[in-house]
Order: structure tokens, then sequence, then C-alpha cells
């Protein structure tokens, strides 16, 4: 497996650590960065971990299953397709949000379970797993850190709807200023 290929699985199955991640950003405003660190430290060594577990649990059965890897590979990958796109049409209740570690455990283990039959397949298909794990943690820890502090950032973003009309003005304005300056620049030519 290339290290492209790793790195976009990685990129893939990092999503909801960062999504997770960025809503927890939004919520918390005391200990951010402490809070960032934990979250994203257990959201990366769940991700790794998980490739890890799935790739050697399959091991144990894969004389049963390996006529059936393509099968198998497809049904997972379509059951976290339609439960992901099922999720998008829920709608939520709110939750409160917690940072303890019996809710970072289980946020670790939510956003990794696509990470569990990430490993089934990469052992399904004949693929090693140190790097693919490592790759992914360390991407996962990334991307969650990026997710709070974007969550953070946008948080002080302008709700009231005039403020928001004038961001956007402001910004036409300056697209428009960039936009007559550069054809000053090539009229000059």
């Amino acid at each position: 497996m290339s290290y492209i290929s790793i790195i976009l699985l990685a990129i893939a199955l990092s999503i909801d650590a960062c999504v997770v991640s960025f809503s927890y950003g939004l919520a918390f405003t005391e200990n951010r960065f402490k809070n960032a660190i934990r979250l994203a430290a257990c959201t990366g060594l769940f991700q790794g971990l998980m490739p890890v577990i799935g790739y050697y649990l399959t091991g144990f059965v894969k004389s049963f299953i390996e006529p059936y890897a393509g099968f198998i590979v497809f049904a997972i990958f379509t059951y976290l397709g339609v439960k992901f796109i099922k999720e998008a049409f829920e709608k939520e209740k709110e939750k409160q949000l917690c940072i303890d570690l019996k809710c970072l455990l289980l946020v670790g283990i939510a956003t990794s379970i696509d990470a569990f039959s990430a490993g089934i397949s990469l052992s399904l298909f004949g693929n090693r797993i140190l790097k693919p794990a490592i790759l992914i943690g360390v991407v996962t820890f990334i991307n969650s850190l990026l997710g709070f502090g974007l969550g953070g950032k946008l948080k002080k973003f302008p709700t009231d709807p005039n403020e928001k009309a004038m961001i956007f003005f402001q910004c036409l304005e300056n697209c428009q200023k960039q936009a007559s300056f550069s054809s000053a620049q090539l009229l000059s030519l």
C-alpha cells in the first residue's frame, strides 16, 4: 500500500474525530489547550489501535472468511456509508459534552469503529499494519487538534445578521479592489 493511499485513508478515517473535536472546540472555553491535547491524544490513540485490533482479529478467523473477503469488505463499508447518510438526515438531540476519562474513552471508541473495519480490510487484502496504524493515529491527532481549534475560532464569528452582511460586503469590496488593481497592472503592461 503506497504512502499516498495510507494518508488518504488516514484523512478519511480522521474526519469523525475532527468533527467531534470541532464540536468540543465550540463548547469548551476553559482549559482549551489541555482539553484539545487530551481529546486529540485519545482519538489519535484509538484510531491507531483499532486498525491493529481489526487486523489481528481477522487473522484468527481468516480461513473462515477469506473466500468472502471482497463481499465482507463491501458489506462493512456499505453499512458504514448507509449509517453516515442516515445520521446526516436525523435530527439530533442537544447533548451535554464532557471531557472526563470515561467520555474520552467513549469518544475514542465511537470515532474509531470505521478504523477497526479498515484494519479488517487491510488484513483481508494482505497489507501490513504498522505504517498505516501509525499514520492513521498521527493524522487523526493533527486533524483533531485542527478541528478543536477551528471550533474555537468559529465560535467568535458574529451571529448578528447585520454583522454577517457587513463582513460579506467588506469581502466583496476587497475582491473588487483586488480585481481592479490586477486589471490596472495588466493594462500598464
